[in-house]
């Protein structure tokens, strides 16, 4: 019986179109964000498992794939699994994201990087999620990170230089949503929940979008976040909120006394810079957007489109993070472009006649001609490919065209100068 040949379950293989696509993507947002003054780094693909699971990733941690310590016998496996010790069953692990790592790294090379370090990281990531439309084992990630700006600047260059990277790869239409942390936990406070509900609180809140109001409160009365009691005025806060998320503090009504102004005026100094630089692309206050990682302690922003209803990407501010590794708190914030949504939206150029070319060649060509004719196409700028001439030429030449090939020559025993090709259009 033959063996099952498909990649491991969640993981993928991709046919040369769809590889072209990808690296076209990839080539795009690495060329833009270069442009905008980031620096690109590589980081290892397994760190530590102690720092994996060092609280730093939220429930990622829960998906990280563990490497077994070398040396472990079959029946010290067995009993290690039995008794539920992963820490002595694996060392290392593979990196579910690329934020712990760059923690890591930063404190690894302080000393040789610039006081404020803009960095660009673009790999893949490993979760062992539960295959399903739209995620998967192993994944894209594209990152950029500012680590030692304090203050706006930093959130401000990150979208800024999110938006001109969407414009480069054609993605029209998008807007940002914008939060803050502080003003989610004065809000959160407000009805009563103790601070160690908090984090729960806010998944209840991120879903207000899908289950409305009604829904969330009855969620936060479920979870016994806020009594029964007081279900009608968190209703009623919710519901109050103004559409324009924007005139919380402002009008004849005072601000809501929960409300962290000082958070929440930076976010009003991050949306007039941008709008000046981005004009375009509008920065939506949502009360309700929370973003999952809990490591995350300020402003927290997300990539919309109106045409689909997941984010595109997201990111915020994590000032705590690289402090748990260097014994002092060093402020970052960061951006991730969700490539995988973001891939199959984006268009590929159209490639210019001369630029791939296919060399279909008889058998009795030899081989010193054939391939001098290919290297001076090449050494001329074209992409080039020879294929042996087949009975049937119309299923190759329809493969070619679908590899992104434009026109095609023949190749007999008599040419000898790329003058004498006669090209003809594929398709």
């Amino acid at each position: 019986m033959a063996q099952p040949v498909n990649p491991p379950r969640g993981m993928r293989d991709f046919l040369p179109a769809d590889k072209a696509r990808r690296e076209h993507a990839l080539g795009v947002i690495r060329s833009s964000y270069a442009a905008q003054g980031f620096d690109e780094i590589e980081t290892p693909v397994m760190e530590d498992a102690a720092r994996l699971h060092s609280g730093l990733g939220g429930d990622n941690e829960k998906l990280a794939f563990g490497i077994l310590r070398r040396g472990l016998t079959a029946e010290a496996v067995a009993e290690l699994a039995t008794a539920g010790d992963l820490e002595a069953l694996t060392d290392l692990g593979l990196r579910f994201d690329l934020t712990v790592p760059l923690a890591r790294f930063y404190a690894s090379h302080r000393a040789a990087l610039p006081s404020v370090f803009k960095s660009i990281q673009i790999a893949p990531v490993w979760r062992a999620e539960r295959p399903q439309k739209g995620r998967y084992r192993q994944f894209m990630q594209c990152d950029i990170d500012i680590i030692g700006e304090q203050g706006v600047m930093a959130e401000i260059e990150l979208i800024t230089a999110t938006i001109a990277t969407l414009d480069a790869l054609g993605l029209t239409g998008c807007a940002i949503r914008i939060n803050h942390r502080a003003i989610l936990r004065g809000l959160i406070a407000s009805w009563g929940v103790p601070e160690t509900g908090y984090e729960r609180a806010m998944i209840t809140i991120d879903k207000e979008d899908k289950i409305g109001v009604d829904g969330a409160v009855a969620e936060l009365v479920e979870l016994g976040l806020v009594p029964e009691s007081a279900s009608t005025s968190v209703a009623e806060s919710l519901s109050g909120l103004p559409d324009d998320g924007w005139n919380l503090d402002r009008g004849v009504v005072p601000p809501p006394a929960w409300l962290d102004t000082d958070a929440y005026r930076s976010l009003h100094e991050i949306r007039d810079a941008v709008a000046a630089v981005s004009p375009g692309t509008p920065l939506v206050f949502s009360h309700n957007l929370v973003r999952g990682m809990g490591y995350y302690t300020g402003a927290i922003f997300e990539i919309q489109h109106p045409e689909f209803g997941y984010s595109l990407g997201g990111g915020g501010r994590y000032d705590g993070m690289i402090g748990r590794f260097l014994g002092t708190d060093v402020p970052a914030a960061g951006f991730s472009l969700g490539f995988e949504r973001i891939v199959d939206l984006v268009e590929m150029p159209e490639q210019n006649a001369d630029d791939a070319v296919v060399l279909i060649y008889d058998r009795d060509v030899d081989a010193p001609t054939l391939f001098r004719l290919k290297a001076r196409l090449v050494d001329s700028g074209a992409r080039v490919r020879v294929e042996r001439r087949v009975k049937n030429l119309k299923p190759l030449l329809a493969r070619l065209a679908d590899a992104g090939y434009t026109r095609f020559a023949s190749v007999t025993s008599a040419t000898t100068e790329v003058a004498e090709l006669q090209f003809r259009d594929l398709g």
